[in-house]
């Protein structure tokens, strides 16, 4: 990922990984509109 608050996106996405998050629970989330962080959950 690469453009604007993309390292606090990343920085979230790797805190929920460490805590156990795994494709489905991001697969059943809604990413906070409008960002480009929704992309993330569209995977």
């Amino acid at each position: 990922m690469m453009g604007e608050s993309a390292s606090e996106i990343i920085q979230s996405i790797a805190v929920a990984i460490k805590l156990g998050a795994t494709k489905n629970d991001f697969k059943k989330n809604i990413g906070i509109h409008p960002s480009s962080a929704e992309e993330i959950f569209c995977l």
